[in-house]
């Protein structure tokens, strides 16, 4: 939603009542959300799991004390003591649930991508808008303390005019999926989906106006055949004049890395690291830093942010911080990434 649509948010739950909030999806990141609410957002209650495993639904429920689990979404979504939902579901049944949660008046947090077709974004943004909840997307880095601190500096005009931007997501190694298991264009839909928000993110009020994207199998060369990729390279031009890059990975042995750049005219800000922590040993056989091996290790902090913003936004009846737009212009870079690739050649986006 837009900032001119504030007005049209409303609340199933008082300002004075904790926001009772189900989990749709008990896999590794769904359980991850689940936790954070029940745990530790001020303000939130986590009263329902749902997955369609209704074992994996119990198992999560009982072990953070929610009273509901079920098999079934419409169970949380028909119910009177459900506010909000989390869809923490397979990316392609996304927009589905943000549609059926927007008409049973339920407030969405989906993680990204929030669709897969622009169609399907544009579907999910008005039946949002018509129900008046608030939708928020799960692009976390801008709840991490380095982007945010990166931001608030481009704002303050520390960087002059952003000229060269760069965001890159390298998954920790060695990388031990099945490709055949892995859908299609992953690469740009799902993981460099971040970065293209980052981009976006950390040069605001700019619009992506071409693209154009390399990508290979080189983790693993024998799945090329069949489609798989699992390395690629996206420049992106802005109507700022600003040239970004956006790289990824599905194999990084050293763990889990996620960085920015962004050069300006009047300096640089750099923000990420892949360090778990920022102890560095100096020893006999030289330095050494632990690094982080899973995303919701090294971006806790941000995941945290996130879902509390959206707790926030829901009892103070203003729209997402990350909202479906911002979905969109992400899903319409990674699409034009898609294409670049199938024609091997530079994509415009539409105006």
């Amino acid at each position: 939603m837009s900032l001119s649509e504030a007005a049209t948010v409303h609340s199933t739950a008082p300002a004075s009542h904790p926001v009772r909030i189900a989990t749709i999806g008990a896999g590794r990141i769904g359980s991850n959300h689940a936790e954070i609410v029940a745990r530790l957002i001020p303000g939130a209650s986590l009263v329902a799991v749902s997955d369609p495993v209704g074992e994996s639904a119990q198992r999560l429920a009982t072990a953070l004390g929610a009273p509901i689990a079920t098999a079934t979404v419409d169970d949380v979504l028909t119910s009177d003591e459900v506010d909000a939902v989390l869809i923490t579901a397979p990316a392609r049944s996304h927009t589905d649930l943000v549609v059926a949660a927007a008409a049973a008046g339920k407030h969405v947090f989906v993680e990204k991508p929030m669709a897969v077709t622009l169609a399907d974004a544009d579907r999910a943004i008005a039946a949002a808008a018509d129900a008046g909840i608030v939708l928020q997307v799960g692009f976390n880095r801008r709840f991490a303390p380095g982007f945010a601190a990166a931001r608030a500096a481009i704002d303050a005009q520390k960087v002059g005019t952003p000229q060269l931007l760069r965001s890159l997501t390298r998954d920790p190694g060695p990388y031990t999926a099945d490709p055949a298991r892995v859908p299609q264009w992953t690469i740009f839909l799902e993981t460099l989906i971040h970065d293209f928000d980052t981009l976006c993110f950390l040069n605001p009020g700019a619009r992506p106006v071409r693209v154009h994207a390399v990508a290979d199998a080189l983790v693993r060369p024998d799945a090329k055949s069949s489609g798989h990729l699992d390395t690629a390279v996206v420049t992106v031009q802005f109507d700022n004049g600003a040239i970004a890059t956006a790289e990824a990975s599905f194999s990084a042995l050293y763990g889990y890395d996620v960085r920015a750049e962004v050069f300006g005219s009047g300096g640089m800000i750099t923000a990420g690291s892949g360090l778990s922590t920022d102890m560095t040993y100096y020893g006999p056989d030289g330095l050494h830093a632990d690094t982080a091996r899973r995303d919701t290790d090294l971006l806790h902090s941000a995941y945290v942010g996130e879902l509390t913003a959206f707790v926030d936004a829901i009892r103070t009846h203003t729209p997402a911080v990350v909202t479906g737009h911002d979905a969109r212009t992400a899903l319409s870079i990674a699409l034009a990434a898609v294409r670049s690739v199938e024609t091997g050649s530079a994509v415009d986006l539409d105006r």
